[in-house]
């Protein structure tokens, strides 16, 4: 058995690309990632708020292959943006690297991060049956 998305038909559906809730089989292994931020290796952040959340989610990718899974493993996002103008910019990025079963999903709107130049952060949590 594999990670099943779990949307009851009962509830409005889904406001984009997630699931309600995904279901992780018994025995799983689990990979956390941390919060990502919009920043290069170089340290530099790029202006924009979809090349900040491409990075968030290649650092994310990344992680995930350290651990020996890929994006389609994330059974959970967790997304945080500055600018409520920016959700739909950040959306159009993230459903590029979510794919089925999708992942349950949270966005946020937050006052700011720890530098005034980042934009968007980004964690998920991904588990694998082997």
């Amino acid at each position: 058995m594999s990670n099943r998305p779990v949307t009851p038909s009962d509830i409005r559906p889904p406001f984009g690309r997630y699931s309600h809730g995904v279901e992780v089989p018994s025995g799983s292994r689990f990979v956390y990632t941390s919060g990502q931020l919009g920043v290069r290796a170089d340290d530099t952040v790029p202006e924009s708020v979809e090349e900040q959340a491409e990075i968030c989610f290649e650092a994310i990718r990344s992680i995930l292959a350290a651990g020996g899974m890929d994006m389609a493993d994330i059974v959970r996002l967790s997304a945080f943006v500055t600018k409520r103008e920016d959700m739909r910019r950040y959306m159009s990025v993230r459903d590029r690297y979510v794919s089925d079963p999708l992942p349950a999903s949270t966005l946020y709107i937050v006052s700011g991060f720890t530098r005034p130049e980042f934009l968007v952060e980004v964690e998920a949590v991904a588990a694998r049956r082997d």
